[in-house]
Formats: C-alpha cells, sequence, structure tokens
C-alpha cells in the first residue's frame, strides 16, 4: 500500500494490496491488477521477495529459523517439519532442511543463468533483460506465475527456449524437495527410490502427458488458442498449458479463449496440483494415488491396499480422503460466494475458486473483476490452498492422546 510501490505515488486500494501479498507469499500468481503496469520497481521487488519466502514454505521456513537459533531441531518442530515436508524418516528433516536451500539457489540460479542472456537479447536492454531473467527464473522454479510483462508472456511466448526453461522450472519446483532430495541422494537407481518418490514421479509423468494429449485433442483447431499454430508449436503449447494447470499459472493463450470442455479438464488438473512439500499446489499428486491406489484394493477385494512392494497404511488413506473432502468443501463454499457476488454460473467462478486453492494462477479473467468482497473469499482460499490442512493436522496430531479403547463395530449402508 506504500506510495513508492505503485506509479503516481498513489497508495493502492487495501484489497488489492492485502491480495497481491497473499498471492505472492502463496506462490499462487493470481491478481486483479496488471503486475507491470500497477506497481513500480519496488513493488515488484516486494512481489518477487513474497515469492521466494512462500516458495520455502512456511513449516521449512520456521524449521529453519530454528535451526540458524538452537543449531539443531527440538523433537516436536521436526515431527512437525516431517508431517509437512513429507519426509520419511525423523533422522533425515535436519538433511532435507539443508536440501532446500541448496537446491532452490542451485535450480535458480541455472534458470537465471539461461534466461537473463536470452531476455537480454529479446529485450535489447541489459538491466532490463536482467531483471527480467531474474524475475522468471524465481517465479517458475516456485510454481508462481507471476509475470512482468504488460502483456503476459505475450511478448516471448514464441520463443522456444524461453518457453521451455520456465516450463522445466515449473516441472522440477512441482516435484517437491523430497523427491528432488531422493533423486540427488540416488539419482536413477529406481529401485532405491521411497515410495512416496516412485508414486509422484509416476503419477506426475501421467497427468503431463495425458494433460497435453487431452489439450492438444481438445484445441488444437481453436483458432483462438493454438489453432494457428504450427504443429511442432502446438505440441510444445500443450505440453506448456498441461505442466502449468497443475500450478505453474503461466500461459501463451488466455483461458477464458478455450473450450469449455478443456477449462474443466484444467479444474481437474489444478485440483491434482503437484508433489507433496513442493512449490505447487492442490491435493498433490501422491494423495490422488493413495486413493486410486485404496479404490483398486477395493475392486480386488483386497483388505489393504499396496504399491512397489509397500503396504500403504490404513491411516494415510484416510488422511488422503481428507484432504480431499475437505479441499472440495472449500471450493465448493467459495464458487457459491463467488457466484453469489459476481451473479455469475458455475463455470469461471469454479474455474477461479479451484485456482486459488490449488495456489495455481490461472484466470479465467474474472478475478480482475471481482468487487472486494469476492477478492477477499479468494484471498482465505490461496491462505487455506497454501497452509494446508495437512498442516495444521501435524501440528495437532503432535498434541493427540492415544486412545485406548474402541467402540462395538456398526455398519452403515453404502451406496
Amino acid at each position: 500500500m506504500l506510495p513508492w510501490a505503485t506509479p503516481g505515488r498513489s497508495s493502492a486500494a487495501l484489497h488489492d494490496a492485502l491480495f497481491v501479498a497473499t498471492s505472492a507469499v502463496t506462490i499462487t500468481g493470481l491478481t486483479p491488477v496488471n503486475t507491470a503496469d500497477d506497481w513500480t520497481l519496488g513493488g515488484q521487488i516486494v512481489i518477487l521477495i513474497g515469492i521466494q519466502v512462500g516458495g520455502l514454505g512456511i513449516v521449512t521456513t520456521a524449521a529453519l529459523l530454528a535451526v540458524s537459533v538452537t543449531r539443531r531441531l527440538g523433537l516436536r518442530t521436526r515431527l512437525v517439519a516431517q508431517e509437512g515436508m513429507s519426509t520419511g524418516r525423523l533422522g533425515e528433516v535436519g538433511h532435507l532442511l539443508k536440501t532446500v536451500i541448496v537446491c532452490s539457489a542451485v535450480v535458480q540460479g541455472a534458470l537465471a543463468a539461461v534466461l537473463i542472456p536470452r531476455l537480454i537479447s529479446l529485450e535489447g536492454d541489459v538491466v532490463r533483460g536482467a531483471w527480467y531473467g531474474l524475475f522468471y527464473a524465481i517465479s517458475a522454479f516456485n510454481n508462481a506465475g507471476f509475470v512482468i510483462h504488460s502483456d503476459g508472456l505475450g511478448g516471448v511466448d514464441n520463443d522456444p527456449l524461453v518457453v521451455w526453461v520456465i516450463m522445466l522450472g515449473v516441472f522440477v519446483g512441482s516435484l517437491g524437495f523430497p523427491v528432488l532430495y531422493v533423486l540427488w541422494k540416488y539419482r536413477w537407481h529406481f529401485q532405491r527410490w521411497s515410495l512416496h518418490t516412485k508414486l509422484t514421479m509416476e503419477v506426475t509423468t501421467i497427468l503431463l502427458f495425458v494433460g497435453a494429449a487431452i489439450y492438444a485433442f481438445l484445441e488444437w483447431n481453436n483458432t483462438a488458442t493454438i489453432g494457428d499454430m504450427t504443429w511442432l508449436e502446438k505440441i510444445q503449447g500443450s505440453l506448456f498449458a498441461s505442466v502449468n494447470m497443475r500450478s505453474g499459472g503461466f500461459s501463451v493463450v488466455e483461458s477464458n479463449l478455450e473450450h469449455s470442455e478443456t477449462m474443466l479438464v484444467s479444474d481437474a488438473l489444478m485440483f491434482a496440483g503437484g508433489g507433496s512439500a513442493s512449490t505447487a499446489g492442490g491435493i498433490k499428486v501422491t494423495t490422488l494415488a493413495v486413493i486410486f491406489l485404496a479404490f483398486l484394493a477395493e475392486a480386488r477385494g483386497h483388505e489393504e491396499s499396496s504399491a512397489h512392494g509397500r503396504t500403504i497404511p490404513a491411516q494415510v488413506v484416510r488422511v488422503a480422503v481428507s484432504v480431499v473432502a475437505m479441499g472440495a468443501t472449500a471450493v465448493l463454499l467459495s464458487t457459491l460466494a463467488l457466484m453469489t457476488f459476481s451473479g455469475e454460473d458455475m463455470g469461471r467462478p469454479l474455474y477461479e475458486s479451484i485456482s486459488a486453492f490449488a495456489t495455481v494462477g490461472l484466470t479465467s479473467g474474472m478475478t480482475e473483476e471481482l468487487p472486494p468482497e469476492g477478492l477477499y473469499v479468494l484471498v482465505a482460499l490461496m491462505f487455506t490452498g497454501r497452509v494446508g490442512i495437512i498442516t495444521f493436522a501435524a501440528a495437532l496430531t503432535v498434541r493427540q492422546k492415544r486412545v485406548r479403547y474402541r467402540y462395538p463395530e456398526g455398519r452403515p449402508i453404502i451406496g
């Protein structure tokens, strides 16, 4: 809201400033104003700092502060960090926290090293090109989706190098720090990967290519999106869309120009999200995998679900179902609120709600049209989606007492 953050030395409206700040810290990318035109360089730097802090994660940041102050993690902090960061072993939490910092710095540095020279060449200005390259490197790895070109990525979306580097940054960031830690530690020795890593890589790969194939099929002849592109550009655009629909939030075409069927597919991919303890949002791909495996086990008549020679505990299945149910409830309530405030049918309010909850940042154009009360709904939803229900559950679990009795079984009729 400070005057130096906006052009003309005028303060931004409270609802706009709060929305953008929340969107940056939750690494969502939704914004009711144009980031390039409505914020000064100082304002954009504040947004970038918010993205970087949010990318490290609330639990991760708190644990890192504890390390810097006490030089070691307490048991309770380790338990919360273990659950929040989805690491499988208590002893790995400290090493994983260090990996977060190193990995973030290395990946973002590598992305910037490629983007900065290219954008300097495209922009014809060293300072502006360097700033764009640094901003997009951080925004891509953190799955933030913020852009500082006035027309979005329209100025660079036809450059394959920029498109593929941003796509790669989003993909790597969406895997999650526990997965990156295992990949760094064991490289491509698949048998030594943890179950979490295997499921994350498998589901992520499936969603990436299936999503791209469906997008290409639905939008191939749509001249408003990819219809006028060459077939190679269509494939590139479809892959870019598929990667970013699961949390990146970057787009080379406007979402409201896509077919309604495509937007429905986008709703599903956004809700699925990326890897646990990653810069991506959504219910997470491992949650999706656990529910599918539980369904498969039930269909086969098995008492327990399993994958890759490992049994998945019933408690994990219950948490997965709870996450989906609570996420769906949050999206439902916010969609109803947005429909009430805007007077629109379900299409755009649902799209915007899922984008906010999953911290994706794709928009149908509705966010900039919403009244202040609608923006506050999305602010609450972005915060809920980023902090995560499972983080609250992890904090409460530390204090829970073990119940030493069971009630008699009852079997209500299902279906």
